[in-house]
């Protein structure tokens, strides 16, 4: 079995590597073809092209690993069946369930890889690319707004962990792709949803823990007189007091990931930041249902490995005749690409008709993995 399984292995591994650069190299061929409209602008010239083409093939890669993982599969189960190599193993006493579990192993690690890459290495390459690409462009982030950028924020009592003692609306004219923001503007409002304070800077930089530095700073404050509608104009006018700071400092739920998140593609974020996001829409009473999706499919996408290398065991109990073996890659392409559609496809009919994320996510992966159940039991039986 040992033996058995080193040969599965390597020639599995040998396979999906050359299925998968090939797929890397054809994407990566198109995006730079897209990519040369925007060359000559500013800064942004051919080899940043490239650089921002290189970047963004870890997320490629990460999307495409369960259908190489099924073509590679099926090309070389399809070899060792034309060449009689897989019914000798299974006249040595190999059975389905050896078959299978040597594959299960192989796509363990392939499982392992498809998260690593979907964790840590896409989501960063993605950010660093995007980031390359409007510096050379001399873009701000917020640029496709006319209002700039919005987003909501609690307030709450003693900084970042009392209770909530009312809300602020924060708009912003641009952020920088190093998060630095440019035009702030602060709208605080009390629980009663009564404007208390307004608050302007012209910058405003992180400095981690929750805490941001505004600097140039106008701050208009509105005492409870010029909250009243009994009050005389005379009145609103002395309760409105406004004052000038050089700095100050304002902690606030908001970082530069979550201000990031808003521009970023959400199939190509991290698992924890889709987490991280996904709470700070809920705790401010905004649509999350979009990014819990995304959420549970980074979770479960993994796996679709398994279940992609799962339709491919059935091919190699076709006999060389019932098929060629570019008919049977051609089916393997098929299906990983329907795959892809149909997973697309239920995380927008899911998004439109509420179903539940969790269920959203998994149902195409439970779906084709009975269909390669059934694809094997009807092998076996013929």
């Amino acid at each position: 079995m040992k033996v058995l399984q080193k040969y599965f292995a390597a020639e599995i591994g040998r396979s999906i590597f050359f299925v998968l650069i090939a797929f890397l190299a054809l994407f990566a061929f198109f995006d730079v073809i897209g990519e040369l409209k925007s060359v000559g602008r500013n800064d942004y010239k051919i080899q940043t092209a490239f650089l921002h083409v290189l970047l963004g093939v870890p997320a490629y890669a990460y999307d495409l690993l369960p259908i190489a993982a099924l073509i590679g599969t099926i090309w070389t189960l399809a070899q060792f069946a034309s060449r009689s190599e897989f019914t000798i193993m299974r006249v040595s006493s190999m059975s389905t369930a050896m078959a299978a579990m040597m594959l299960f192993k192989i796509a363990a690690v392939l499982a392992v890889i498809t998260f690593i890459t979907g964790e840590f290495i896409a989501p960063k390459s993605s950010e660093i690319a995007e980031q390359i690409k409007l510096t050379a462009r001399g873009n701000s982030l917020s640029q496709e707004f006319r209002s700039g950028l919005w987003t909501k924020d609690v307030i709450k009592f003693g900084g970042n962990v009392g209770d909530p003692i009312g809300s602020r609306f924060l708009n912003v004219t641009k952020v920088l792709p190093n998060g630095q923001l440019l035009g702030v503007k602060i709208y605080e409002f009390n629980l009663d949803f009564h404007l208390t304070n307004l608050i302007t800077a012209a910058k405003g930089e992180y400095q981690g823990n929750n805490n941001w530095t505004l600097t140039d700073v106008t701050r208009a404050k509105f005492s409870d007189k010029a909250l009243q509608t009994t009050a005389s104009q005379s009145d609103i006018n002395a309760a409105i007091s406004t004052e000038s700071i050089p700095s100050m400092t304002l902690v606030s739920e908001v970082t530069p990931e979550i201000l990031l998140v808003g521009f970023s593609d959400p199939d190509k974020m991290s698992a924890f930041r889709l987490f991280e996001y996904s709470n700070y829409l809920k705790e401010n009473n905004r649509e999350s249902a979009r990014y819990e999706i995304e959420l549970w499919k980074k979770v479960f996408y993994p796996f679709a490995v398994f279940v992609m290398m799962a339709l491919a065991l059935p091919f190699a109990y076709l006999h060389f005749r019932s098929g060629g073996v570019s008919l049977k890659i051609f089916t393997g392409i098929m299906m990983g690409v329907s795959f892809q559609l149909i997973n697309s496809l239920f995380a927008h009919l899911g998004l439109l008709n509420t179903w539940p994320p969790m269920a959203t996510a998994v149902l195409p992966s439970l779906l084709y993995l009975l269909l390669a159940i059934g694809a094997l039991s009807w092998v076996e039986r013929h």
